[in-house]
């Protein structure tokens, strides 16, 4: 175990719990609840500026620290969204990348460059995405460059407050709201409860009211070619399972109730940039990892299997999503809903 791993899961053991740490904690996140709430009075006493963009924005972020499941929900939401005739683009920050500047995703782009959750949501949908620390900056670049584009989707986003939104959406996986203090005693970036839209949770459970959503491996893991290998034809295999996400044990888990063998896990940090990352193996194992974690793998380990994690959103949460949506939007939705197809955004007709 790593010790970036090993602070992780400190962190996750303190803050599951109003233990003696968390406690001694708590002064420090008194101060940061009184920044915050200094943050959004200036915001809401134009002190600081909110954009608005030209096309309506909606916002999926979370308000616990890691990963809850994010960017499954946002391709989950452009998929929904284009198969009901909208043309959705996506802004992110582009967390994890090195560089700092405003860019789109495309097909060949470096994970260095552009954050491994951005390359993802590009490479499965196929839809305008851009980078940029300020996104309306990237909102601004993207609607420029594929003006078609009539909804933004923002990837994380729930506290950049700078970005005017129609519709904010928390998501929760299993954690809930930990022991329900703000960091660095407990896992929150604000105060819980706060005003959202809808409210989704990822995990098995739900800790309060909201949407569930239903999280499983795809049937079938996928080469660097983008051929696919059914997870039954590995179930004979020694499987070595590397993740760096933010809930590792969470891929582990599934992958053995899929029926896989894993004779070694292999748990690292979220966004983990695999530079110096090297592993060997037994003639006869193979080593399988995430959707989000292949691009980095593949460049020194081509022969990696990836597989990806697949959600589905109930139909109730696309219902009430469609309810909020803004009349022009509303007005643009197909009468009947279109299977998916993954066509790059640019390439459309008007």
């Amino acid at each position: 175990m790593t010790p970036a791993v090993a602070s992780e899961g400190l962190a996750h053991f303190v803050w599951s719990h109003r233990g003696p740490l968390a406690v001694l904690l708590l002064p420090f996140s008194w101060c940061y609840g009184m920044l915050l709430s200094l943050r959004r009075a200036l915001y809401r006493w134009g002190v600081l500026t909110i954009n608005r963009a030209p096309v309506p924005v909606i916002v999926v972020g979370n308000v616990i620290a890691g990963g809850a499941g994010k960017t499954p929900v946002v391709m989950a939401l452009v998929q929904h969204l284009w198969a009901r005739g909208l043309r959705p683009g996506v802004v992110s920050r582009g967390y994890g990348r090195t560089t700092n500047d405003c860019r789109e995703v495309q097909e060949h782009s470096l994970t260095s460059e552009v954050g491994d959750e951005a390359q993802l949501i590009q490479h499965r949908c196929q839809v305008p995405v851009f980078v940029a620390a300020k996104r309306i900056q990237a909102a601004r670049a993207l609607l420029a460059r594929y003006p078609q584009t009539d909804v933004l989707l923002c990837d994380d986003g729930l506290q950049h407050l700078a970005l005017q939104r129609e519709i904010d959406i928390c998501v929760f996986d299993g954690r809930g709201i930990g022991n329900g203090w703000l960091l660095p005693a407990g896992p929150l970036r604000e105060p819980w409860p706060r005003s959202v839209d809808l409210v989704l949770h990822t995990g098995t459970t739900a800790s309060f009211a909201g949407f569930m959503a239903r999280r499983e491996l795809a049937p079938h893991a996928l080469r660097q070619d983008g051929s696919k290998v059914a997870l039954s034809m590995l179930r004979a295999k020694r499987i070595v399972a590397v993740a760096g996400i933010a809930n590792p044990q969470n891929f582990f888990t599934m992958l053995r109730a899929s029926g896989l063998t894993l004779v070694q896990t292999i748990a690292l940090p979220d966004h983990y940039a695999f530079h110096d990352w090297e592993i060997t193996l037994q003639p006869d194992e193979t080593l399988v990892c995430t959707e989000k974690d292949a691009a980095k793998i593949w460049h020194s380990h081509p022969a990696t299997l990836a597989v990806p994690l697949e959600l589905e959103l109930d139909a109730s949460f696309l219902l009430a999503l469609e309810t909020l949506l803004p009349a022009s939007l509303k007005a643009k939705l197909s009468s009947t809903e279109q299977s998916f197809k993954a066509q790059p955004h640019g390439q459309q007709t008007s």
